[in-house]
């Protein structure tokens, strides 16, 4: 074989090996491309937030409520 004969080959896999990382990044683009950008992140952030608050302020008055109800209950048994 000559050395036009290696070089065919080792074009053929070089080639070969950039189609594997071709494949892989389009994969890679396919799932960034589903990820939330900064701004939609941001906004679900600070929907979490809003959603914490109300929830610790609900808590807080059943909490409450269930204090008053077992007081009601105590003076009337």
């Amino acid at each position: 074989m000559s050395d036009t004969d290696y070089s065919g080959v080792l074009l053929e896999d070089v080639n070969g090996k950039f189609d594997v990382i071709l494949d892989a990044v389009k994969g890679i683009r396919g799932k960034v491309d589903d990820l939330p950008t900064r701004n939609e992140f941001n906004k679900l952030k600070g929907d979490v937030k809003t959603i914490k608050a109300v929830v610790t302020q609900n808590n807080l008055e059943v909490n409450d409520y269930n204090r008053r109800i077992t007081k009601l209950e105590e003076v009337k048994a």
